[in-house]
């Protein structure tokens, strides 16, 4: 999704729109707009399916409903019944239908009964962590609460010790790195919303830790928190002791090869993507030309954001169409708010007589990221591309 309108110019307004996550998922999210500026961090706003099969599955699910609707109001709760003795609240799919029906939809699964059950329910559909949804069980007594899928990159771990929480179970966790209290790298990407870009190097790097080995970490992100037990920085070219040291590199740029044997990189989504181009412009012509931009500069596709222009592109076939197939937001500026960015731009007497302002892509980039610019005007077929960064990310330990 995109938004194809100056968001810049409202004064105050709440848009949500569909967006890829780093996990894959489709998620909405909340954006808070004030005047000229963005003072919201994207929000994940969760869909969450609750299963009951008995009345007192029923009752409990109720109870933990209206907990989950008091602590996460901005969560999206649906609640599934499938029981004879409720006819008048029982579904008429049966309960693996609904359980297809939500597994690649919903965030997260909670089924209120037998944890056989709920395994076989998504048996055939599992597929990889990556994508899929967070699965809790509770049982009906409202006793144990077990992360059954997705513990790390799913958030299944985090959202089982809340629902615990919410309705006095006992939560129960098994995945190792856990229950020996050691950094869990996919956890500690999805919480800060980076792409893994190698899921079998994100389990070495689970094994080494476990193993009591130590892991490099490089990262172009500021990092906040301690530092886990496990984990050593990497700076300089000093610190890694030998070639068979697992390196976690937290990087929108892309290694160079030679190094990549033993590292794991996570791609903060840190990029901005500013875009000119002549009205008609195909969509693929714009596809093409970004992506020969981030090539040049080594800069991971995983790691843009947003795409951004001049209000007069807002309804740029091309454009949106790329943006929409993308799965980031497009956002475009008055030539007089473009006029205002801070830096030294790239300068078009033509361009400044068609659109009112001498660079486009430069401006837009920048002011979107309210950052610096990363790569100045390339020009690609008739289409120009500049890139940003943000200046506001971090990560947290």
């Amino acid at each position: 999704m995109y938004l194809g309108r100056n968001i810049r110019s409202q004064s105050c307004m709440m848009l949500r729109l569909r967006q890829v996550t780093a996990k894959g998922f489709r998620n909405w999210i909340s954006l808070r707009i004030c005047g000229n500026f963005l003072d919201g961090i994207w929000r994940f706003v969760m869909e969450a399916v609750i299963f009951a099969c008995s009345r007192k599955a029923y009752l409990l699910q109720k109870r933990l409903e209206g907990k989950w609707a008091l602590e996460q109001p901005e969560s999206k709760i649906i609640c599934k019944v499938k029981c004879k003795s409720l006819p008048e609240l029982s579904e008429k799919k049966s309960l693996k239908e609904c359980a297809a029906e939500y597994f690649s939809r919903a965030d997260a699964l909670v089924f209120i009964g037998a944890a056989g059950i709920a395994v076989r329910l998504i048996a055939p559909f599992l597929g990889h962590k990556s994508k899929d949804p967070a699965v809790v069980v509770l049982d009906e007594q409202g006793k144990f609460c077990i992360s059954l899928l997705s513990g790390h990159a799913g958030g299944a771990n985090e959202l089982t010790e809340k629902v615990a929480g919410w309705v006095g179970a006992v939560p129960v966790i098994t995945t190792a790195t856990d229950r020996e209290g050691k950094f869990a790298v996919d956890e500690f990407a999805r919480k800060n919303g980076l792409f893994i870009t190698d899921w079998e190097m994100a389990k070495r790097v689970s094994v080494e830790i476990l193993e009591g080995r130590q892991v490099w970490v490089d990262s172009e992100l500021p990092l906040e928190g301690r530092m886990p037990e496990g984990l050593s920085w990497y700076q300089d070219g000093i610190g890694k002791k030998n070639a068979e040291d697992m390196l976690l590199s937290i990087s929108y740029h892309k290694i160079p090869g030679r190094f990549l044997e033993n590292t794991l990189c996570l791609v903060p989504k840190a990029v901005v993507v500013g875009i000119g181009c002549r009205k008609g412009t195909a969509k693929e012509k714009i596809a093409d030309a970004v992506g020969q931009c981030l090539s040049e500069e080594r800069i991971w596709t995983e790691a843009v954001c947003m795409a951004a222009s001049i209000d007069l592109k807002k309804e740029e076939a091309g454009l949106l169409a790329y943006c929409q197939e993308s799965g980031f937001p497009f956002i475009t500026f008055s030539s007089e708010e473009l006029q205002k960015a801070e830096g030294e731009f790239s300068s078009s007497h033509f361009v400044k007589e068609v659109t009112g302002v001498s660079c486009v892509c430069e401006r837009s980039a920048v002011l979107a990221a309210e950052g610096k610019l990363l790569c100045q005007k390339k020009i690609y077929d008739g289409v120009t591309v500049a890139l940003a960064v943000k200046q506001k990310g971090k990560a947290v330990f």
